[in-house]
Order: structure tokens, then sequence, then C-alpha cells
């Protein structure tokens, strides 16, 4: 692990040569994770094809991998607490990377699944421990902004592993195109490795299945995080939805687009990238609940663009509705690090087992409203979602005080 100046006593602030590293080894943590996680989207119809499943049946690729990541995230976090935030990050980050360079020479559906669950459970330690890891080691000031610039990484990471993998796909097999992308999410393990500093406030602290239920008890009283884990739940539920659907709509009629363009389409993370950054900056400036509000209406404007049936607006829409959820993302997961003073790991990992199990049975749930009603019933489902997450973030704006 690189070594690296210790911070002041008030953590890592910007311009900072800890926090640049700081930040860069999450970027590139992030890239690992959302590479391994969302390549396999990619690759949907062609799985389909393959082993002759349905969307929904397909889809099941991605949503194992995000099931058994929420099942394991907390156990992972408690893993943390007692030997490391980078320990237990750099464990993860290279055990999935081993899984995948396996993963895609299986030879049915059923076992390709599987492993994508063992794959899920390897990821935990990295979205588990990132977000304590930062809390801990960065100004206070400075966290809305570092966590964007980890958000950041996590949607380009996305963006990668589909575009890589699409791209791939025009030229070899599905199993190459995951080949492909496993060696990505590789190189990225390695940089983060490489500049990842040590942690400097971090203390052990003993664990055991008690401590840990008493902790996220705890937190699952908090009503202002219960309201943080419900919006994690339902957004990363519409949102991963969309796009694992979004392939098969670009391929057929009225469309019909190339494999190729169909993964340059992915390119729209990068409003992601932007806009979270952002987003992590604004919440510093005039509050979380306004800039979480914003950008969840951003992203349902853009959802219902997706409805019509030109591929101009049908573009603008997936580009505000990336923007917006990865700008949400961004806010919400940075506000629950400033409400959780105490326990941080256990706090990010409840958000993210929300997260992701919204991910894996709201995303699965999305393929039976597209086979039966079209791309019409997929928006009218991540619709009702969306209109939910506002409800939501209007209570936490209205009815919970800001945290300091």
């Amino acid at each position: 692990m690189a070594q690296t100046t210790a911070p002041a006593p008030a953590g890592y602030r910007r311009g900072d040569a800890g926090y640049r590293r700081i930040t860069l080894s999450l970027f590139a943590a992030g890239m690992t994770t959302f590479v391994a996680m969302y390549a396999a989207q990619a690759v949907l119809p062609a799985l389909s094809d393959a082993f002759d499943v349905s969307p929904a049946g397909s889809a099941l690729a991605v949503s194992a991998t995000t099931g058994m990541l929420a099942l394991a995230i907390i156990p992972a976090s408690a893993l943390s607490e007692r030997f490391g935030r980078t320990r237990v990050m750099v464990t993860s980050a290279l055990l999935t990377a081993a899984v995948g360079i396996v993963l895609p020479w299986v030879g049915s559906f059923g076992l390709l699944v599987a492993l994508r669950g063992v794959q899920g459970i390897a990821l935990a330690g990295v979205p588990a421990t990132a977000m304590a890891y930062l809390a801990e080691e960065v100004h206070a000031q400075d966290l809305g902004a570092a966590m964007g610039r980890y958000i950041a990484g996590t949607t380009v990471g996305g963006l990668a592993g589909r575009v890589v993998a699409s791209l791939t796909l025009d030229l070899s097999t599905w199993r190459w195109a995951l080949e492909v992308a496993a060696l990505v999410s590789l190189a990225f393990t390695l940089v983060f490795v490489r500049f990842a500093p040590p942690s400097v406030y971090f203390r052990p602290q003993p664990i055991g299945v008690r401590r840990t239920a008493r902790a996220v008890a705890g937190h699952l009283r908090s009503p202002r995080l219960l309201a943080l884990f419900g919006t994690a739940f339902l957004l990363m539920g519409g949102f991963v939805s969309i796009y694992n659907l979004l392939g098969y709509r670009l391929l057929a009629r009225p469309f019909s687009l190339s494999q190729t363009v169909v993964g340059l389409v992915f390119l729209m993370y990068l409003s992601g990238t932007v806009s979270s950054a952002a987003a992590g900056r604004l919440s510093d400036r005039f509050g979380r609940a306004a800039v979480l509000l914003t950008s969840e209406v951003v992203a349902l404007i853009g959802l219902l663009l997706t409805w019509v049936t030109a591929l101009p607006l049908v573009l603008i829409g997936v580009l505000l509705f990336t923007a917006g959820f990865f700008a949400a993302h961004a806010v919400a997961s940075g506000w629950v690090s400033r409400i959780a003073h105490d326990h941080r790991a256990e706090a990010s990992s409840l958000y993210l087992f929300a997260y992701y199990a919204g991910s894996s049975v709201l995303g699965a749930a999305a393929g039976l409203a597209y086979s039966a009603y079209g791309w019409s019933g997929a928006v009218a489902y991540v619709g009702v979602i969306f209109l939910l997450a506002l409800t939501v973030v209007g209570w936490l704006r209205h009815g919970v005080r800001e945290p300091a």
C-alpha cells in the first residue's frame, strides 16, 4: 500500500497531496466495482440468445450479483471494523477480479448465475467500506466533494464495463466480452492497491454478531437514515431496471441499432460522472435535501423522455435520467456518512444493502413489466418507483432538520 503524509487532525483537505491520493484511489475502487458488476448488463440480449432465456431470466446475471452483494455487505463492513478499511477493500477487489476472469468460461446459464452471485459476495468489501474510509480520513467540509469523486468513479466504471463488453461483443462472443471487462477491472484494482493511503484515524473495534446487531439496530432507529435507505432502494432499483432493458429496446424496432452503437449509448454514464461530483460540492453549499430533490426531478423528466420513439429525444432522456440518478446517489450516500457519527461502516453498509437490494429485487421485476407491456410498461413501472422516492425526499426536506 502506498505511503503518504498523514492528514492534519481534521482530515485531508482539498488541495492536500493526501486528498488527491485518497480520491484517486477511491475513484479507481469505484471503477473496479462497477466494471465487474455491470459489464454483464451489456450482454444480456446475447445471454438470452445463447441460453434461450427471457429478458427477466437473463437479468438474473445482474440481479444475482447485486443480491448477494447486498447480503454480504453488512458482514463485510463488520470485518472492516476489525481488520481495517484498506485491508478489506484490497482483499475484496482482488477476489472479485479473480472470479471475473474465470466466470465467462462456464458451460451453463445456471452456473454463470451462481458464479455471478459469488462475485457479488467478493465485491461487497469495497462499497461496504469506501464511504466509511472517506468519512474518517477527509475533513467534514470537503467530504461531499470527496464522496462525489468516489461516486464519479462508479459511473465511469459502469460506463467502461458496458462499453468494453459491447464493443468486444461486436467483434467476438459474449464470453470474450466478459473476459475483457474482467481484465479492465483487474487493472483498476491494481491502481487502487498502489495509491490508497493507509488509514490514519481508523481504530480497530472488536467484532461479533451481538455488537454488529446493536450498531445496525441503532441506525435503524434513526428516521433520517431510514428515509435515506429507502431512497437508495427505490432509486437504484429504478435505475438498474432501465439499463437492464435499454439494450433490448435499442436493438429492436423502430431503432434497430447495432450492438456497437448500443454500447456507445452507455457513454451517457459520463453525465453521471459530472453530475455526481457537482452534486457533492453543491450539497456542501446549498444543503442536501434541496440538491437531492432537484436531482430526482431531473431523473424523472429524463425517464419520461425515453417513452417517445424519436431517437434523439430518447438519448436526451437517458442522459438526464443518468445524470439525475448519480447526483442523487452522491448526495444521499454522503448524507448517511454525516448523520452516522458512530459505527459509520455499518451505516454505510445499510445504505448499500438497500441500494443493491433495490437493484436485485426491483431490477428483476422490471423484466416482467417489459415482457408484458414493452417499454411503456417499463417506464410506467420505474416512474412509480421514482415518484415514491420523491415522496421520501419531500418528507426529509420538510419533516427533518438538516444535520450539521
